[in-house]
């Protein structure tokens, strides 16, 4: 039986530059999407699975999901975005451009933020260390825009490059990976195609 790995990133949020990035909450247009999605799961009703990353966005992302799927929420704190706490809230314009950099210099820190090369190898060891042994069924995993790219390229054999990130779709993507070849089926998309099938 041909099991799937889905990595879905959490969809907008409600920008609160006073508070701790990783406490922001899904804003209003991210719940009605994540709703949405619970409401008709299409080829997530394979799923025995939900693993989360532990930050409030994506634990609200998740956890209607694995209700709906009637299934026990698993929560991996190591599983958090690029650690980005050395600028702390960037306004959008100098935050794309930290991102470039970032993402163009895997291995240089950009303005003290974690290397890409550093959290491109902690998220593929979790994904490794999570999905290691049998699975009963589909595995659905719930993170985060920059990792998940960097799990991307890890898996699809590319260099880091953001070209190959979810876009600017205010997330909410995924992408899809079998768990033996490890080998994404293609490239981000919008969370509603998982209403319609894959």
């Amino acid at each position: 039986m041909s099991i799937s790995v889905r990595y879905l990133t959490h969809p907008q949020v409600c920008i609160e530059p006073l508070k701790n990035v990783r406490q922001w909450s899904l804003s209003p247009v991210g719940i009605a999407r994540v709703s949405a999605l619970a409401a008709t799961l299409g080829p997530l009703t394979q799923t025995h699975r939900v693993i989360s990353s532990g930050e409030t966005k994506a634990l609200e992302t998740a956890a209607p999901l694995a209700r709906a799927l009637g299934v026990k929420l698993e929560v991996c704190s190591l599983m958090h975005e690029h650690d980005r706490s050395a600028t702390g809230f960037l306004p959008p314009e100098e935050f794309e451009k930290v991102a470039n950099e970032f993402f163009a210099k895997p291995s240089k820190s950009a303005r003290g933020w974690e290397r890409a090369d550093d959290a491109q190898w902690r998220i593929v060891s979790l994904m490794n260390a999570l999905l290691e042994g049998s699975q009963d069924g589909d595995v659905l995993i719930v993170g985060h825009g920059g990792v998940g790219t960097l799990l991307y390229c890890a898996l699809s054999g590319i260099n880091i490059d953001r070209h190959f990130d979810q876009g600017l779709r205010g997330g909410g993507c995924w992408f899809q990976f079998d768990l033996k070849t490890r080998m994404p089926h293609r490239g981000w998309q919008p969370m509603e195609t998982l209403m319609i099938g894959s």
